[in-house]
């Protein structure tokens, strides 16, 4: 297969890069970059020195079309731009930013501040959530990857919420990540002298993920959620770990809780379930597309602790990618993606 990627230079690009070229099925890989083209992605980046020698291309609606995949690694505004011109000329498409993923365009243009994706694109998007979607995933050219913190805090409490467990309309998310999930771009926030022996809460109440969670929830678990939802920024490089509480509904006890939580995963490549596991963190995920999940309830207040950590580049972002590539082109899901987490 011949793959394109339009933001190589990102974070979420250079890690489909690593993926990609360890990809059993892709032949070819193709970058593509709107303001370095021309460049040696190899001269940008040392760590891609004879494993992918070529300068990054100009985004042309002819050189894209005769690809298999094209994935968009791109801020959010500018594969709205891009994508709708390529549906229906042959590639499958995969934007990992928020383009495609907010049905309603007013909701979308107030937590984004960009002009929304035209209305027939965002129709033809299917949410990239291979757990909950993966026959719409394999019939569809567009996809919408979920965002990082979706992802964690969604496998972790749709069980929940579409059995009844746990009442949705009470959900509190405390979410944390490494600094890549800011992408490369330098700010005040990412700072070294900054980042570095501070712990920061950021987008206080205000976070574009809030809507997309919602949405999800109401779509595929068919109640009506009301999420407080806020996040914060570790000095660390990868991982997210999102704590979700919520009050028990009545005759809810925590072996429902699990037994649900398992019915939902046991059988999927990349979602594990633990129990009472006393040390729980983000390590046992790093460099992998795996998502771990805990839960516990806390019997005095009636209330479940539930925990979902994955690595931000992997499952919350090019690894979820890659696992919808392989979806969409009627792949082993797997491939290209049995990696081992890193824990050192």
């Amino acid at each position: 297969m011949k793959i394109g990627i339009i933001g190589a230079t990102g974070y979420g690009g250079l890690e489909l890069i690593r993926l990609l070229t360890n990809h059993p099925r892709v032949d070819e890989i193709h970058v593509f970059s709107s303001s370095e083209e021309n460049i040696q992605i190899s001269h940008k980046y040392a760590h891609l020195t004879n494993i992918l020698e070529q300068p990054l291309q100009a985004i042309e609606t002819g050189a894209l079309s005769n690809l298999d995949v094209v994935f968009t690694g791109t801020p959010a505004g500018v594969a709205s731009t891009i994508l709708p011109q390529l549906l229906g000329t042959g590639p499958k498409l995969i934007d990992l930013s928020g383009d495609f993923r907010i049905q309603d365009p007013t909701i979308y243009e107030h937590w984004y501040g960009k002009p929304a994706a035209p209305k027939e694109a965002v129709k033809q998007a299917i949410y990239g959530l291979p757990e909950w979607n993966r026959r719409e995933i394999a019939n569809s050219e567009l996809i919408a990857n979920p965002g990082c913190y979706p992802t964690a805090t969604l496998l972790s409490l749709l069980p929940l919420i579409k059995e009844n467990l746990i009442d949705a309309s009470q959900l509190y998310t405390d979410a944390k990540s490494g600094v890549s999930g800011a992408g490369n771009k330098p700010s005040q926030l990412t700072h070294y002298s900054e980042l570095n022996e501070n712990f920061s809460i950021y987008k206080i109440n205000q976070h574009q993920h809030i809507p997309e969670i919602e949405q999800t929830i109401r779509t595929i678990a068919g109640s009506e959620p009301l999420l407080t939802f806020n996040t914060h920024l570790v000095p660390m490089t990868r991982g997210i770990m999102a704590t979700s509480y919520a009050p028990l509904t009545d005759g809810t006890t925590e072996k429902h809780l699990k037994e649900a939580l398992h019915e939902a995963y046991d059988s999927e490549p990349f979602v594990r379930v633990f129990e009472d596991k006393p040390v729980f963190n983000t390590k046992q995920v790093y460099g992998s597309n795996y998502c771990d999940i805990q839960i516990a309830v806390d019997p005095r207040t009636n209330r479940a602790t539930i925990i979902g950590v994955i690595d931000n580049l992997m499952k919350g972002a090019a690894g979820q990618a890659v696992q919808n590539m392989n979806l969409m082109c009627g792949l082993d899901e797997k491939a290209g993606l049995t990696v081992v987490p890193l824990m050192i």
